[in-house]
């Protein structure tokens, strides 16, 4: 079997939890494999995923080995497999555009980001590296915000003939224009913002549809979040936060029996808490009413390492894309989609986009 090669854009904790994971794997036999959907997708298993190509801006990553540059700050979540080999393949400089707020850029903070001296690479030079290192699918893990830097990215893989995945919630997959475009192209396309293996918006989505089918009307509800890394630090810049609120929110109220008015659902990342680090706190708060207009509440907490949370979807997403290419399917995996991301083109229940992704799995559709 071959390998499925892998271009990452933007090195930071999320592409640092995948890497290790493949690497993980290789170690664990499938009865061993905690933490895996999916073991095998079209005869591809976690460790048959190849890093060939990665860019990043920051000057402690760029020029490094991406084995090595993936525990360089700012990045700061686990190390759950620290002893990686050399990949013998070097982060390459990006390109900036609108993938940096302004609030991030510095030169002494161990937490923002400090641009490497270098020329940023043009549409050609990162499609002809695209090319040269026979990358197969690409993925998307800029700063949330980062609208025209993920456009440039995702126009780099059209004109590469390279799978994208939208891990950020800039909606590309999900405008049909742009699907139109990879449809043409018969290019794959999985978006957009990714989802975490057991996460504050599945869990909320989860929550949501019990209540509408065990008959509680759902009055109220809230979705905040804290973290310590550079995605919540980013997001303190309010103006890089609408598609993420929109996102999330969506994400919850396509899962709802009845939509709420919009006073009634707040959904978002709340503050920034640097001892926190990788590690997400999410406080869930429903309001209802139950048999006989009784009052309910219900409040959760969860805390979880942010990063590693989505890596095992992100490595499903990668097979399912590969497997696509396999079979010369292009344009949005519509089931894929739907399972594995917060803002699909088209929002099914949980379950539907579970099934509908074994069955894209299984050939069936």
């Amino acid at each position: 079997m071959s390998t499925v090669k892998i271009a990452i854009v933007g090195v930071g904790n999320c592409a640092s939890a995948l890497v290790q994971g493949i690497h993980y794997y290789r170690d664990h036999t499938e009865a061993e494999a905690i933490g895996l959907m999916h073991w095998e997708i079209g005869g591809y298993r976690p460790y048959d995923i190849e890093v060939v190509a990665a860019f990043d801006i920051d000057k402690r990553k760029v020029g490094r080995d991406v084995n090595s540059a993936i525990f360089s700050r700012p990045n700061c979540t686990c190390s759950f497999y620290p002893d990686l080999p050399p990949a013998g393949v070097n982060v390459q400089m990006g390109s900036i555009i609108d993938g940096v707020s302004g609030h991030m850029l510095s030169l002494e903070d161990d937490y923002t980001f400090v641009p490497a001296d270098l020329p940023e690479q043009g549409k050609e030079e990162i499609v002809q590296a695209l090319r040269d290192t026979g990358a197969e699918v690409m993925l998307n893990y800029l700063p949330a915000g980062s609208e025209k830097a993920s456009r440039f990215y995702a126009d780099c893989a059209l004109e590469a003939g390279v799978a994208f995945i939208n891990n950020i919630p800039v909606f590309i997959a999900s405008d049909p224009q742009w699907a139109a475009r990879f449809a043409k192209k018969n290019v794959p396309i999985i978006g957009d913002d990714i989802k975490s293996q057991m996460g504050a918006t599945i869990l909320h989505r989860a929550l949501a549809e019990l209540f509408s089918k065990r008959g509680v009307k759902l009055e109220r509800s809230y979705q905040l979040n804290t973290g310590g890394n550079t995605d919540f630090l980013n997001m303190t810049n309010q103006g890089r936060l609408a598609t993420k609120r929109i996102s999330k929110t969506e994400a919850v109220q396509s899962a709802a029996g009845r939509r709420l008015a919009d006073r009634d659902i707040h959904i978002g990342p709340s503050d920034y808490v640097p001892w926190q680090k990788d590690n997400k706190v999410c406080f869930l708060r429903m309001e209802g009413q139950i048999f006989g207009n009784i009052p309910i509440n219900l409040e959760m907490r969860l805390s979880v390492e942010d990063s590693p949370n989505s890596a095992g979807i992100a490595i499903d997403a990668i097979r399912c894309c590969r497997l696509a290419l396999d079979r010369g399917q292009g344009g949005v995996l519509e089931g894929p989609s739907a399972f594995f991301s917060k803002h699909p083109p088209r929002q099914y229940p949980d379950y539907r986009a579970y099934e509908l992704t074994e069955e894209f799995i299984r050939g069936r559709n």
